[in-house]
This record gives structure tokens, C-alpha cells and sequence, in this order.
């Protein structure tokens, strides 16, 4: 009994649904692209944890590395108290639209996003 009071506690439930939503829907689009770079040739993706896994278990693997990635953010969100609970999820959705719009015009375009940009 003393573990479950004690666990609730610690935790503090989001009230940032929306924003968990948006994070969850980047890092979808973000886990098929990252998925797509193990299928196309011209493509690799830099994550070695994501190879790691890749190289263990296949293209579930990067389903499975893609998956401990929002379990990570989640469980962070929920230790955080409001409302920095709703400014690390809110970043971390932010940083996800980077690297899914990257991910999607490399695919597309077969170069990524600051090269098209003319950054790199």
C-alpha cells in the first residue's frame, strides 16, 4: 500500500493532452520515416540506438527504439511538475517537427532539410 501512495506522489499527471498529442503524432510520422531509411538506399539513419536495434531485431527493432523514445519523454513529462510538464513536451514536440520534416524531405527530395534550405 505504502509503494502506491508513495508512487502516486511523485507522479504528476499531465493536464497537456493536446500537446502529448501533437509530440505523439510527430513522433509517429518520425518512427515510419526512420523505418524507411532501413528500406531506401540513398537514406541512413543516424541514430545509433536506433541501428543498434535495427541490427538486433530488424525493422521491428526500429519500432521498438521509436517506442522507448516516447516512453522516455512520456515518463518525463509525468515527473515534471505543471507547468514544466507542458514546456519539456511542448520542446520536445517542437524538436520532432524538425526532425520529421527532415526525415520526410530526405525521403522525398534525397537531401535534407538544410541543405534544401541552403544552410549547409
Amino acid at each position: 500500500m505504502s509503494v502506491q501512495s508513495s508512487l502516486g506522489k511523485r507522479l504528476d499527471p499531465p493536464d497537456s493532452v493536446g500537446v502529448r498529442f501533437a509530440f505523439l503524432t510527430l513522433w509517429g510520422i518520425d518512427a515510419v520515416a526512420a523505418t524507411l531509411f532501413f528500406l531506401v538506399p540513398y537514406a541512413s539513419e543516424l541514430n545509433p540506438v536506433t541501428v543498434f536495434f535495427y541490427q538486433l531485431f530488424g525493422l521491428p527493432g526500429v519500432l521498438i527504439a521509436a517506442a522507448c523514445y516516447a516512453a522516455v519523454v512520456m515518463l518525463i513529462g509525468h515527473v515534471l511538475s505543471d507547468p514544466m510538464d507542458i514546456r519539456f513536451v511542448a520542446i520536445v514536440a517542437g524538436l520532432y517537427v524538425l526532425f520529421a520534416a527532415n526525415n520526410l524531405l530526405l525521403l522525398m527530395y534525397r537531401e535534407p532539410l538544410p541543405e534544401l534550405l541552403g544552410l549547409w
